[in-house]
């Protein structure tokens, strides 16, 4: 493999970004505040959504219809555990240390009783998952998510969020494996895992009128509640564009009214 293929891939993946960035807003739609970069964030969904549907989505269902149910919700319990650690250090920064010593009892439980996170005998023990990250902190003490970025590949994001993955990433073990081959090997059946939670959101998307600005709101809200914890309320998968598809039947010119004849006395 020449040392040189992960700088020709990322000057592939701008190109390809550049070409799928060149396009407009849908009609009818209106640009959200917390969007301001939507023609370019529309270019980078459209570049992800191709990726999607030309390697992720095949393979992930591949992965679902081969793989038995156990093997593959063993192999979701090691990832999780995995996140632990990074949970944990959240849950500290965050000043949760009830939540911390929970965590902390998790990952010890299911790293040695659950052979390493295959099983999740925490959870039976009534050690609860818990669900943080560096974004999270920084929310939690009032930084602003800021504006709402597509991320290439790794999905939806915003300002605030998108640089807190790289501290998110230094605090997952995976990342202190020395063999490279090691750490990516365990990397991809990671977003394997990843995308197969995802996968009964499809047929959902499938009947959206604007795919991206449902994901897009749907983020900023699911995040939203996260900071908030449960203050705001979760957003809503159920028609989720119907203002949109109202405004859009609304714009369409209208036939002529016939006039009535009038009435005979």
């Amino acid at each position: 493999m020449s040392k040189y293929w992960p700088a020709r891939a990322a000057l592939a993946i701008l190109a390809l970004l550049g070409l799928a960035a060149c396009v407009t807003l849908l009609p009818g739609a209106q640009r959200s505040p917390q969007d301001p970069w939507e023609p370019w964030n529309r270019g980078v969904y459209k570049f992800n959504d191709f990726a999607d549907r030309v390697v992720a989505r095949p393979v992930t269902r591949a992965y679902v219809k081969v793989v038995p149910g156990p093997i593959r919700t063993g192999v979701h319990n090691f990832f999780n555990n995995l996140q632990t650690p990074t949970v944990l250090v959240n849950d500290v920064l965050q000043g949760k240390f009830l939540a911390a010593a929970n965590d902390l009892g998790r990952f010890v439980l299911n790293s040695t009783v659950g052979l390493g996170g295959i099983l999740d005998p925490a959870t039976s023990a009534g050690l609860a998952f818990n669900d943080e990250d560096f974004g999270l902190t920084l929310g939690k003490w009032g930084v602003h998510p800021g504006p709402f970025v597509e991320l290439p590949i790794l999905g939806p994001s915003d300002l605030r969020d998108a640089p807190a993955l790289v501290v998110d990433t230094y605090t997952n073990p995976r990342q202190y494996v020395r063999n490279p081959w090691i750490r990516y090997g365990i990397y991809l059946p990671y977003l394997v895992d990843k995308r197969a939670t995802l996968l009964p959101l499809d047929e959902t998307l499938k009947n959206v009128y604007d795919p991206y600005a449902f994901v897009r709101n749907a983020f900023l809200q699911h995040r939203a509640y996260q900071v908030s914890e449960g203050k705001i309320t979760e957003p809503s998968l159920e028609d989720p564009d119907a203002d949109l598809r109202k405004e859009a039947d609304e714009s369409e010119p209208q036939p002529p009214q016939q006039p009535q004849p009038p009435e005979q006395p």
